[in-house]
């Protein structure tokens, strides 16, 4: 019979000096916006994969697109931690 063992340094590869750093944690926090919105136009485009879209599906898709690029323009010039 054959034991499974599971391979110590893969399970706990991720040691402290892992973890992300302020600047990486900003960053993020400044992105969200971006990633919220992104998350928003993916939703009105799977409501519209398998039916005809409707006027106010219409409406939905142009409000998230309208939402995340008004969003990535906003987020663009911003410099986080100093480095571009």
């Amino acid at each position: 019979m054959s034991h499974i063992v599971t391979v110590q340094d893969a399970v706990t590869a991720f040691a402290d000096f892992m973890e992300p750093t302020a600047v990486e944690l900003e960053a993020i926090e400044w992105e969200m916006p971006v990633i919220l919105a992104d998350v928003g136009l993916l939703d009105a485009y799977i409501v519209l994969l398998d039916q005809v879209p409707a006027e106010v599906d219409e409406r939905r898709l142009r409000r998230a697109r309208r939402r995340a690029l008004a969003d990535r323009v906003a987020g663009a010039p911003r410099v986080v931690g100093g480095a571009a």
